[in-house]
């Protein structure tokens, strides 16, 4: 039972990945459109002060800002899409016709109980979610119809029926079934939400009230679930539900940390930023503290070795700095020093109190692109961002001295401090082209796919292939039989992990190429994403 439903969640979590990753997108191109209009910009660039640019910027972040105020419906769409196990864009499809009938079933129920508030619904409990007035169920509402949606459609996708009821099989089918479904979850949610209201308010005023301790909890336990793959459900529920803050930005109500800066984005002279975008301020330990980490990593390195290591850290850190993807470098150490790792998620936690307790109110969740497109157009005086780089240059201090001492204290077999002979070695894909070089033997990304087929086990005993960001994600029939070491060895892969029959094995950003290799060799056709 217990791998059963850590298998469910594993699931859950890759599902996240595709609502998550469109929305800092969005968040991106909103503060692109607010470029074209920051008053500041516009002094340095007179040119830019025209009403086709202008009108241009206006335009780009007031339509993607619509997409934060209808996160119910993306999340219901992109979560059925990501938990389908065949037809995905029909499930898709069926979703955004089963948030329709919820939302309207619900609003209908309301309007029969005589729950319907006139007049301002701010404070109320209820909302406009697509012109229909419901109960504000939020990215809950969402992720609640995406989860329905992929249940019914993996039993029904395939029914189908003879003679003249043929043309009521299939998707058409998983409507038919969808629709009391959804329309009694309308009634019963309708009745019991309030509760969960309560229950959502109280939490998150539990958490604010714990103040600096909140913030250093969900910091470190954010880092921590990294080598199980479900560190994005604990920070997803604080960057788009209410439990991360709940503010109104010129005239319209927008709930969580990222959605509120995304809002504060497009809306260039408010004031100081609210404090719940704290909650998204993960970018300390990824811009600057995991290069302190790697510095240390290089420096204690056997002078025989530093030569290797810098081949192998540096793609890392600036994979790490640039993008915001760090488990090629956590892997580098999580399991040869388990100590350290701890140490890295305490430092990720308490970076986040220092930020918070400086007031600032800058992010850089996906490295230094995003923190100068995201922070700068907001200016000093509302993000404080020029001390976000002085606190990061002081952890940046911090992981390095820290790092350099245990590795040597500990003894560590970080990279480049393997023992003649040791296994903990990194190799990059580089230095397995240079190898077959010498042995002139022909590789190429589907040699290196052909080795990641027999390390894991061969043809036969691979069920399925997908990946999410930074993992390659598969079934296997035997995860005992998966050779680590000619993954790590051979192939570059960062780190490997296993529950059950499910084997993640880290790539970082050259995944989906990785990805589509192996598919090739496998000669089957990807799995719908």
């Amino acid at each position: 039972m217990k791998e059963k439903i850590m298998d469910m969640m594993q699931k859950f979590s890759k599902a996240m990945f595709i609502p998550v990753l469109i929305l800092p997108i969005a968040g991106i191109l909103i503060a692109m459109g607010n470029l074209f209009t920051n008053a500041r910009l516009l002094e340095v660039l007179p040119f830019l002060d025209n009403p086709v640019t202008k009108g241009f910027g206006t335009i780009l972040s007031g339509s993607l800002v619509s997409i934060l105020v209808n996160l119910g419906l993306v999340f219901a769409v992109g979560l059925a899409v990501g938990l389908a196990n065949k037809k995905k864009s029909e499930a898709g499809f069926i979703a955004l016709l089963g948030y329709l009938v919820f939302i309207n079933a619900m609003n209908g129920f309301m309007d029969i109980q005589g729950m319907l508030i006139e007049g301002n619904l701010q404070g109320t409990g209820q909302t406009l979610v697509l012109g229909v007035q419901i109960l504000d169920m939020g990215v809950f509402l969402g992720i609640i119809l995406g989860i329905v949606t992929a249940i019914v459609h993996n039993r029904y996708a395939d029914k189908e029926f003879n003679n003249a009821f043929q043309i009521y099989g299939g998707s058409r089918f998983v409507f038919i079934v969808l629709i009391p479904v959804v329309t009694l979850l309308a009634i019963l949610f309708t009745t019991i939400w309030p509760y969960f209201q309560v229950g959502i308010s109280n939490l998150g005023l539990m958490i604010n009230q714990s103040g600096n301790f909140g913030i250093f909890l969900y910091g470190a336990l954010e880092r921590l679930l990294i080598p199980t793959g479900l560190h994005h459900l604990v920070y997803t529920p604080f960057l788009y539900s209410e439990l991360g803050g709940v503010t109104e930005v010129a005239g319209e109500v927008f709930e969580g940390a990222r959605n509120i800066y995304f809002a504060e984005i497009a809306n260039p002279d408010g004031g100081l930023l609210a404090p719940s975008v704290i909650w998204d301020a993960r970018g300390i330990s990824k811009m600057f503290g995991l290069i302190g980490a790697c510095l240390a990593m290089y420096h204690r390195a056997k002078p025989e070795n530093k030569a290797k290591a810098k081949a192998i850290l540096i793609p890392a850190v600036v994979t790490s700095f640039i993008a915001g993807v760090t488990e090629p470098i956590e892997f580098a150490f999580m399991f040869v020093a388990p100590l350290l790792f701890v140490v890295h998620a305490g430092l990720s936690g308490l970076s986040m109190v220092v930020l918070n307790l400086l007031n600032v109110r800058a992010i850089g969740p996906n490295g230094f692109m995003d923190f100068l497109l995201y922070n700068v157009p907001l200016g000093v005086d509302r993000t404080g961002w020029p001390m976000y780089i002085a606190v990061g240059l002081l952890f940046f201090a911090i992981y390095y001295f820290l790092f350099s001492f245990l590795i040597k204290a500990f003894n560590y077999k970080t990279i480049g401090r393997e023992d003649e002979g040791g296994e903990t070695r990194l190799y990059s894909k580089k230095d397995y082209k240079e190898k077959k070089a010498k042995e002139n033997e022909p590789v190429g990304d589907l040699g290196i796919a052909q080795m990641i087929i027999t390390a894991l086990g061969g043809d036969g005993n691979i069920e399925t292939v997908t990946n999410c960001y930074s993992r390659l994600r598969l079934t296997l029939q035997n995860p005992n039989i998966v050779d680590e070491q000619t993954l790590k060895n051979e192939t570059g892969a960062s780190g490997i992990m296993r529950k059950g029959n499910n084997v993640q094995v880290v790539y970082g950003l050259q995944v989906t190429k990785i990805r589509k290799s192996v598919d090739e060799v496998l000669n089957r056709q990807p799995i719908e994403e």
